[in-house]
């Protein structure tokens, strides 16, 4: 039995495996763009893959990245400066009525380990779902004391840096999460990916491409290692629509299914 929760990765790439139209971008960024909305795509394959996941692994948690929110170099929300006691600010913060309320269906949850997801979105305009930031001990205190006196919970895991395998044993363990999806940039993709903590691959082909030499991938991660394999997959299933848009979902193979 897994120790953390079975990961499913949801994404959309061109066929160059392009996650954006260029570097350094939110998702508001490339929603807005109207090189991004092709009247031969629509969202009707991405919805029914979330509902196809919703149906078979019921998951508790959908995770994204900070730089879906926050480009890098923005301008961060100024917060009230806390003077106060730093030691329970490093504290997990999961209040009870919060973590146990009785319509709790899902968590959104944000991997910030610097603090700069600062709008104090909780996520209650979605029916039964609520905010989780992932954060470490690196992110400011004025963050930590502004998402406490927002009642928004987080978990602190890693020094410098969010530990995302330990911080998913942690809403294994804390929160009961069995499965979340990752509909993620490249990079917590490309982390995920290193980590070993791919399970299921759930990838929509749109027939185009972009290129770039630093536009973002489906996994930017550091580069393997001399001794390190690539991660293999099972294809699982494919389908083809009629716009040339492709869904194949796939199985990850652990190192003992090597071939």
């Amino acid at each position: 039995m897994l120790d953390r929760p079975f990961i499913v990765i949801q994404v959309s790439t061109s066929l160059d495996a392009r996650m954006a139209l260029a570097p350094n971008r939110t998702m508001w960024a490339e929603m807005d763009d109207p090189r991004a909305k092709s009247a031969e795509y629509s969202g009707d394959m991405w919805s029914e893959v979330e509902a196809f996941i919703g149906a078979v692994h019921k998951p508790q948690a959908n995770m994204q990245g900070s730089g879906s929110f926050v480009a890098e170099g923005e301008a961060l929300r100024e917060l009230p400066h806390f003077a106060g006691d730093a030691a329970p600010l490093h504290e997990d913060y999961l209040p009870d009525e919060i973590i146990h309320r009785p319509d709790h269906r899902t968590w959104l949850t944000v991997v910030d380990g610097r603090g700069r997801l600062r709008s104090g979105y909780k996520g209650e305009d979605n029916p039964g779902c609520y905010m989780l930031h992932l954060t470490s001990h690196a992110a400011p205190l004025d963050y930590l004391a502004f998402l406490r006196a927002e009642r928004i919970p987080y978990i602190i895991v890693g020094e410098d840096r969010v530990d995302v395998p330990l911080a998913m044993q942690k809403m294994k363990t804390r929160l009961g999460v069995t499965c979340l999806v990752s509909s993620a940039g490249g990079r917590l993709n490309g982390a995920l990916l290193r980590a070993g903590l791919v399970d299921e691959l759930n990838l929509i082909l749109r027939p185009e491409a972009i290129g770039g030499t630093a536009t973002p991938t489906l996994f930017d991660s550091p580069e393997l290692g001399p001794d390190e394999y690539p991660t293999r997959f099972k294809l699982l299933s494919a389908q083809v629509r009629a716009d040339g848009q492709l869904w194949l979902r796939y199985q990850s193979l652990r190192d003992e299914d090597r071939i």
